[in-house]
């Protein structure tokens, strides 16, 4: 069966990195849509970045575009995300989705999107 596994949160200072990866089974990684996304107590779960099937398109938000990249490993079944120059208020649970359908642009960041999600890692960003 189709599972994803989030690993690589943890504590981290403002200014700091990370790396999150999801690591997934019971289906090919590049034939489906990757999202990752974040959800801090008391708010909606958010869209932070997409790569797609095929091509590899990626697509990030607003409040991390030029701070986190990700990347998709085929070989090794791994989705990462790069978060890099963390702020507090990136703190919050982040999970990786799988979707089977191909992303369109302007809904790659929407969580309905997505059929598959793993169990999130929590990113805390505080000194």
């Amino acid at each position: 069966q189709v599972q994803l596994v989030e690993s690589g949160g943890g504590l981290v200072q403002p200014g700091g990195s990370l790396r999150l990866s999801c690591a997934a089974s019971g289906f090919t990684l590049e034939d489906y849509a990757i999202g990752w996304f974040r959800q801090a107590p008391g708010k909606e779960r958010e869209g932070v970045s997409c790569i797609s099937s095929g091509d590899g398109a990626t697509y990030y938000a607003d409040s991390v575009k030029g701070r986190f990249t990700i990347s998709r490993d085929n070989a090794k079944s791994t989705v990462y995300l790069h978060m890099n120059s963390l702020k507090p208020e990136d703190t919050a649970v982040y999970y990786c989705a799988a979707g089977s359908d191909p992303i369109i642009p302007t809904m790659a960041l929407l969580p309905w999107e997505y059929d598959y999600w793993g169990q999130g890692t929590q990113v805390t960003v505080s000194s």
